[in-house]
C-alpha cells in the first residue's frame, strides 16, 4: 500500500529574502512533518531592511496555481497569507468553496515590519465578510485584530473579548498573538471556537532582531499540525512550540543588516511536546 504525506497548501506572497512569506511558510511545513505546495499571490522586492516593492501575480495565473494543486495534489489543509487585493480575495475564497477545502489557517497579512502596506484598503473588507466565514483558524496581531474587529487593543486584558468578538462575527477560532505588547513575558491567546475554550499560550520574550517572518510561520506551524491530524488546541500548542523554538535557535545568527529569519530547520519534529515549565 502507497504511504501518503500530510498536505498543506499555502497561498501567500514570494519573499526574496527567504525569512517570510512563500520561503517561510515552505521552510516551516517542511520541518513539520508536512509536503507543502504553493500558490504565489505577489513578488515582492524584499530583504531584512524592508519591502522595496510589491508586483501582483496576474489572476488567472494565481487562480490556475491553486486549482492545479487542488485538482491533482488536493490538500489536508491551506495556509493564507499576504492576498494584496480585493480581486485576489474573492479568487481564493472561490477556490475554497468550489474544492470545499475545510481546513484553513488565514494569517490576515496587512503591513510589513517595516511599515510597508501590503494590501489594498477595499480588499480588507471582503476578507472580513467572506474570506473569514470560510475559516477554521485566524492568526492576527494586535494591529490586524483591532482593523477586523474594530476595537481598540489597550493590552492583554482585552485579548479574550477580541478573540471571542472576531470569532462571533465569523464563526472562526483566533489564535490572538501579544508581540507587539511590552513585557518580558508575551501571552497570546487561542480561542477555540468549536469547544468554546480559552487558552493561554505564555512564552519569554527573546531579545533578537532575528524576527522576521514570525506570523507567516506561526500560521504555517498551525496549518501543518491541523493537516496532520491534531485537534485545534493542541495544533495551537504545537504552533506556539515550534515558533518558540526557532526564534530562540536563530536569536544568534546574523544574516543581512536588519531583522533576520528565524531558524526554521531546527528540527522541531522531535520537540514539539509543550509545556510552560
Amino acid at each position: 500500500m502507497s504511504k501518503r504525506y500530510y498536505r498543506v497548501l499555502t497561498i501567500a506572497g514570494s519573499d526574496s529574502g527567504g525569512g517570510a512569506g512563500i520561503q517561510a511558510d515552505i521552510k516551516t511545513i517542511s520541518a513539520m512533518g508536512c509536503y507543502a505546495t504553493s500558490a504565489i499571490t505577489a513578488v515582492t522586492v524584499q530583504n531584512t531592511l524592508g519591502v522595496k516593492a510589491v508586483h501582483p501575480i496576474p489572476l488567472d495565473i494565481l487562480e490556475g496555481q491553486i486549482d492545479a494543486v487542488l485538482s491533482d495534489i488536493g490538500t489536508d489543509a491551506i495556509k493564507i497569507g499576504m492576498l494584496y487585493s480585493l480581486e485576489v480575495v474573492n479568487i481564493v475564497a472561490n477556490m475554497i468553496e468550489k474544492y470545499q477545502v475545510k481546513n484553513i489557517v488565514v494569517d490576515p497579512v496587512m503591513v510589513s515590519t517595516s511599515g510597508h502596506r501590503l494590501i489594498e484598503e477595499n480588499a480588507i473588507e471582503v476578507i472580513q465578510n467572506r474570506l473569514m466565514s470560510l475559516s477554521r483558524v485566524i492568526t492576527p496581531n494586535i494591529p490586524e485584530a483591532e482593523i477586523l474587529a474594530g476595537y481598540k487593543i489597550e493590552g492583554e486584558k482585552d485579548f479574550e473579548k477580541v478573540a471571542r468578538l472576531l470569532s462571533h462575527n465569523s464563526g472562526m477560532s483566533v489564535l490572538l498573538k501579544a508581540g507587539h505588547l511590552n513585557g518580558k513575558y508575551l501571552v497570546d491567546y487561542f480561542y477555540n471556537a468549536e469547544d468554546n475554550t480559552i487558552t493561554k499560550l505564555p512564552s519569554r520574550r527573546i531579545e533578537t532582531p532575528n524576527t522576521h517572518g514570525t506570523g507567516c510561520t506561526l500560521s504555517s506551524a498551525l496549518a501543518a499540525a491541523i493537516a496532520r491530524g491534531e485537534d485545534l488546541t493542541t495544533a495551537a500548542l504545537s504552533a506556539k512550540k515550534y515558533i518558540e523554538q526557532a526564534i530562540i535557535s536563530g536569536a544568534e545568527y546574523k544574516i543581512g543588516n536588519g531583522y533576520g529569519p528565524v531558524n526554521h530547520g531546527f528540527n522541531p519534529i522531535k520537540t514539539l511536546s509543550y509545556d510552560f515549565k
